[in-house]
């Protein structure tokens, strides 16, 4: 079940931004692939160092809080900065996307992952973490990981498919 019409890749595909990334490959390899990947990366390491902190695997000597409030910012500005590059790269082959099943199950992978953040995660973690059962913020680190590995994995599938 796609989450937009067919309608909206034809005329996303027809759009500046499709035009741009259809005509110049070189804008489309920098802007987009290069910025998309870099902040794929720094969002992963926001992810990872957050969650290891929670697990106790690194950083031990700094207040978990203060490891999830810092990697929290990032995780914002690297996720901004996904979804433009990501659009962007989308609106050049958006009709081959539309048929691409790799691609809806990232979308939907990329959806449960910012809900998770926002709706589960954050609010969780914004207070004193040790007023927080150990075990429940090991199985939040241990959620979160397997959620972003899922839109991880299904993004670098759509390569494939």
């Amino acid at each position: 079940m796609e989450l937009l019409p067919l309608g909206f890749f034809e005329w996303a595909e027809s759009s500046f931004l499709g035009y741009i990334g259809k005509t110049y490959g070189g804008i489309y390899a920098t802007l987009g692939q290069s910025v998309h990947l870099i902040s794929l990366a720094v969002l992963g390491g926001a992810v990872l160092v957050s969650d290891f902190r929670l697990l106790g695997w690194v950083l031990r000597d700094v207040p978990s809080e203060v490891v999830a409030e810092q990697a929290h910012k990032w995780f914002k500005i690297a996720l901004f900065t996904i979804i433009a590059s990501g659009v962007f790269m989308a609106a050049a082959i958006a009709i081959k996307l539309y048929y691409n099943a790799a691609y809806w199950a990232k979308m939907y992978a990329l959806i449960a992952g910012v809900l998770f953040v926002f709706l589960v995660r954050r609010p969780l973690l914004r207070g004193d973490h040790s007023q927080i059962n150990p075990w429940v913020l090991k199985l939040v680190a241990v959620a979160s990981i397997l959620v972003w590995v899922s839109v991880a994995a299904t993004g670098r599938w759509i390569g494939f498919s």
